[in-house]
């Protein structure tokens, strides 16, 4: 039987999952820009999908299903000289919102540095619970 999620499992967990979602985020900004030869090849931006882990009433935390590619659609560019560019001369740019990345990174950083307050919050609670004991 596993052992009962405490605090740190909890926002160990989250915090776990929020390094999904910037690794996604990270891996959508670098690949921004970037071209291919066919529709198909492409990029497309990339999303974790989270799911509820709930031990008991008032006890939960969250894991990553999956990571799912966006259905976006690539931006067909006429670029005869590419080097990748098709028999038409087109070429496809990434279906990334640079714009939106970085609004996710932004978010996904706060929730993590959320989380680490609350390991900190938890841990001074703690503290200072031994030291009335003494």
């Amino acid at each position: 039987m596993d052992k009962p999620m405490n605090i740190f499992d909890i926002s160990g967990r989250a915090m776990s999952a929020q390094l999904v979602r910037l690794n996604a985020t990270a891996s959508n900004l670098a690949n921004a820009g970037s071209v291919s030869g066919t529709e198909q090849g492409a990029y497309r931006s990339i999303r974790p999908v989270f799911s509820t882990v709930q031990e008991k009433p008032g006890v939960s935390t969250v894991k990553v299903d999956r990571v799912v590619s966006s259905d976006q659609q690539a931006t067909k560019r006429h670029e005869p000289g590419h080097p990748l560019a098709d028999a038409n001369g087109d070429v496809w740019e990434a279906a990334v919102d640079s714009s939106a990345e970085l609004v996710e990174m932004i978010e996904s950083s706060r929730m993590y540095q959320n989380n680490v307050q609350v390991l900190q919050t938890a841990k001074s609670l703690i503290l200072d619970t031994i030291r009335l004991g003494k």
